[in-house]
């Protein structure tokens, strides 16, 4: 299975996230991450969709579907290598009396995570990654008690000198 990244802009109107996701149900095709946020420009909202699929056909149907919804802008799909991506992750540690101490230099030098609240009973630690260096740093934090864990959806860029928003069609954008 390929991993296919779509940003879809589209203007900030009620229901168009149903609208799209509807889509990608009548295609069968399960979303594995979705993130959405306005951009620089006011009024218009990104979406980014991560998909898995072994057909790169099925991947340009869907887009132009896409694109054919009232009140989207503009859709661009991309491999893995042609967009620069990030999740955010958040660790809640249990740090019961006598337990074993979180070493928080390894976690911040090494793992390049910080702690962002001390409680009692608890630390929270948030690390940003892919998905594969979450799921190692996970795996490092399995001899602390992970009370919690919630991981975002992916963002990303493309690898284009210009932002995507500049592709976007012409019209009276309001520069945020």
């Amino acid at each position: 299975m390929i991993n296919y990244t779509l940003s879809v802009f589209t203007m900030n109107t009620v229901g168009l996230l149903n609208r799209i996701t509807i889509i990608f149900t009548r295609r069968r095709l399960n979303i594995e991450s979705l993130t959405v946020s306005e951009t620089e420009r006011r009024g218009v909202s990104r979406f980014t969709i991560v998909i898995r699929s072994e057909n790169r056909d099925v991947v340009e149907k869907l887009v132009r579907q896409i694109r054919k919804v009232t009140d989207v802008l503009a859709v661009y799909g991309y491999l893995d290598d042609e967009i620069i991506y990030n999740e955010v992750a958040l660790f809640k540690l249990a740090t019961p009396l006598g337990g074993e101490p979180i070493d928080v230099k390894t976690i911040n030098l090494d793992w390049n995570a910080k702690v962002v609240h001390w409680g009692l009973e608890y630390v929270v630690v948030e690390k940003n990654g892919s998905e594969e260096e979450l799921g190692e740093f996970y795996n490092y934090l399995k001899k602390w008690e992970i009370l919690e864990y919630i991981k975002s959806g992916r963002i990303a860029v493309g690898k284009t000198e210009k932002g995507l928003v500049e592709f976007l069609p012409e019209g009276n954008w309001e520069i945020v």
